[in-house]
């Protein structure tokens, strides 16, 4: 039973008493439906919900949250949230996405929703408790797997251009279809997401990047014209330039597959975004050599520099997700290199060193970037990759290089030497890193030490008395 939560019965009682209608709307019927958990309870009053809201608040002894300006109220029980609205029509300005609101009747209100499946509703009066209310055929679309528009697709998307971005995002959440007029739709008021703060856009891009196939939102988006807005360097990847018989790969086709294969083994949505932007580098670095064809010398460092102002622009936090997706970035080409050569086990090292407990995460990554339709060549990579991990597990155990710190720190430097900070003591520093990480002294402290009474006596140090 949809309406089985004792909070429904509550307000079927509250709301005879008062003499006004009251429906159930939205995510939550369409998510009963759909078999997918709900925790969001809208409630529409054909009258005053903040009323209601107040009424079965005092009925109930519970906490209301009245927020006039929106005419809403949140009320909480028994770790229930329930949001009360009037019923409304609304009406829209060009330059804004915020509605002129009046009173309305329940069919104004559903009018008013994004798309059928969310514009469903259950009544809660008690001579129609629980009667569907669907004036717009969402079950069919539910049935169908179908998002459309209950009203003129290109006026509901101009009307409120967020809604282009719930598509694409509940078509990736879902696995549906956009209906075609509805797509059309969103492609001639594309550029109309312009007016939407980052803020919003990167929530509905966040939930299509935690999707099961987060490429179907992306690709999505760059079929409807709205990637280019929104994240112009990614839409720059799409495409295949050919000289003579030179042709590069596909590089945005290649990160969605890049990113759906990360999908299929992680939920940890930075992993997703390092995915995302691994090649972000290849548009700016890409060069024709007559003798090589395509090359992208350096895109691992061009895109690993480009991350902060993508993070900032797209308001993602810029702290320690954003360290993780750039070193990500930055590190994605070196297992593969290391799978293609002998490996040293000084490249290993650095390896370690640098990836330090994310390294896993790193080798997840460089797998999932084995796109090729060549299975020999996928199955070749893949055991060098294994190799590469044996050769890690094997050098962490008897060097404990991950995560290290030199035996020796700048501190102790000028201290034993009576010397302020300067770029001898760096030097020295970084000399004593790069021996341990290539295997020349153990990962010791009296070996660090004799080393660095060797260089301090090359640039002319002595201890201090």
């Amino acid at each position: 039973m949809p309406l089985s939560h004792p909070i429904f019965q509550h307000i079927s009682e509250v709301v005879d008493r008062l003499g006004v209608e009251a429906y159930v709307v939205g995510g939550y019927v369409r998510d009963h439906y759909l078999g997918r958990p709900s925790t969001d309870i809208d409630v529409v009053v054909v009258g005053s919900g903040v009323a209601v809201a107040e009424e079965l608040g005092r009925v109930l002894q519970a906490k209301v949250t009245i927020y006039r300006t929106y005419g809403t109220a949140m009320l909480r029980w028994q770790g229930t949230e329930v949001e009360f609205v009037g019923a409304r029509k609304e009406s829209y300005s060009p330059e804004s996405r915020n509605p002129q609101v009046e009173p309305g009747s329940l069919e104004d209100d559903q009018r008013r929703r994004d798309f059928t499946i969310n514009a469903m509703a259950w009544s809660l009066n008690r001579d129609s408790f629980g009667q569907l209310v669907d004036p717009f055929e969402g079950m069919y679309d539910l049935e169908d797997c179908i998002i459309r528009t209950p009203c003129d697709p290109e006026k509901t998307f101009s009307d409120d251009p967020l809604r282009m971005m719930r598509a694409v995002r509940f078509a990736s959440q879902l696995g549906f279809d956009i209906d075609d007029e509805t797509f059309e739709g969103i492609i001639a008021q594309a550029h109309r997401i312009e007016i939407i703060t980052k803020e919003r856009i990167s929530v509905e891009l966040s939930k299509i990047m935690a999707s099961p196939v987060p490429s179907i939102g992306l690709t999505l988006m760059r079929s409807a014209g709205l990637l280019k807005y929104v994240l112009p360097e990614l839409d720059r990847m799409a495409g295949v330039e050919r000289r003579g018989r030179h042709a590069h790969k596909d590089n945005f086709e290649h990160t969605m597959k890049v990113l759906d294969n990360v999908a299929k083994k992680s939920d940890d949505i930075w992993l997703r975004w390092a995915a995302l932007f691994h090649d972000i580098g290849k548009p700016v670095t890409k060069a024709y050599d007559r003798n090589l064809g395509w090359t992208f010398h350096q895109h691992e460092a061009v895109g690993s520099k480009m991350i902060p102002q993508l993070f900032r622009r797209l308001k993602l936090p810029t702290n320690e997700p954003m360290r993780f997706v750039q070193k990500m970035v930055f590190l994605h080409m070196r297992p593969i290199v290391l799978s293609e050569d002998m490996v040293s086990d000084s490249a290993v090292r650095r390896l370690l060193f640098e990836a330090g407990d994310d390294v896993e995460k790193l080798m997840m990554l460089c797998e999932a970037d084995i796109t090729s339709g060549n299975d020999n060549k996928v199955q070749l990579y893949l055991k060098n990759f294994e190799l590469v991990r044996r050769k890690m597990q094997d050098l962490e155990e008897r060097d404990r290089v991950r995560n290290f710190q030199p035996p020796i720190t700048g501190d102790m430097i000028m201290k034993i030497y009576g010397v302020p900070p300067s770029s001898v003591i760096g030097e020295i520093k970084e000399v004593i890193k790069n021996s341990i990480l290539d295997g020349i002294i153990p990962n010791d402290y009296d070996a660090a030490y004799a080393l660095m009474e060797q260089e301090a006596e090359k640039r002319g140090l002595s201890k201090k008395e």
